[in-house]
């Protein structure tokens, strides 16, 4: 891979070198940590990647968006804290592969998975994890404002795992220009109403970001919200003109 891979956006290493790419930026980025965190790190992102092997998100493998999701983290949001970084690697392990992680046979295969994470890499990562992870939500109500209403109570109790979430929704946001159709209105109904909640919870003074990444990620917010904005209002005309 080019040395200049670690000047290039996020997205612009996705779109041309994929997985790879992401991979090599990653293995970059990590050689200036201690090397007890260095192979935590690797491990972290092997397991992941095991765990994850068959799963995609619209046309990728889910892999990139994890590691997307914990190099905003380092390189833009510039926090070298391990545990936090091994917990995005690890944030959709324990809701997607529980079983996976733990095992069959379990009476509660989530607390298993988590149990899991504690013992490999300690009990903060997993209880970082544990934060961002969803519940299973009644499908007979409202799922879109439960999964609303479980992240602002998670993340009121748990500071740091604000940046776990904000970086896969930011992730998740800029993902949608490869979703079309009703997905595409769907996810926005969903995301938009959690856009001024996750501004608020990002601004508090507890959440451990440096103040102009704090503006940084208000600013990319804003630009989310806009955008939601303008899929469900062309939507909307759509349906009128119709």
């Amino acid at each position: 891979m080019p040395s200049y891979l670690q000047t290039l956006p996020l997205h612009t290493i996705t779109e041309v070198y994929g997985e790879a790419g992401l991979r090599d930026r990653f293995s970059r980025e990590i050689l200036r940590f201690r090397e007890p965190d260095w192979r935590r790190l690797s491990t972290a992102l092997a397991l992941a990647g095991d765990l994850h092997r068959q799963d995609r998100r619209v046309r990728e493998p889910v892999v990139n968006h994890l590691l997307r999701v914990t190099l905003r983290i380092m390189c833009h949001y510039e926090m070298d804290d391990a545990d936090l970084l091994v917990a995005a690697l690890m944030h959709d392990s324990v809701e997607d592969h529980p079983a996976d992680l733990a095992g069959e046979g379990h009476a509660d295969p989530a607390e298993a998975a988590l149990g899991v994470l504690s013992a490999e890499f300690g009990p903060r990562v997993a209880e970082l994890v544990r934060a961002v992870t969803n519940p299973v939500y009644d499908r007979g109500g409202d799922v879109h404002a439960q999964y609303r209403a479980h992240v602002v109570e998670s993340l009121e109790r748990h500071p740091a795992a604000r940046v776990i979430k904000v970086s896969d929704f930011t992730d998740n946001g800029v993902g949608l220009i490869h979703t079309t159709g009703p997905k595409l209105r769907k996810l926005a109904r969903k995301y938009r109403p959690l856009v001024p909640e996750l501004k608020d919870l990002i601004n508090r003074p507890d959440t451990p970001l440096k103040e102009r990444i704090k503006q940084h990620i208000t600013g990319q917010l804003d630009r989310a919200d806009e955008r939601f904005t303008a899929i469900l209002q062309g939507h909307a005309a759509a349906a009128q003109a119709t």
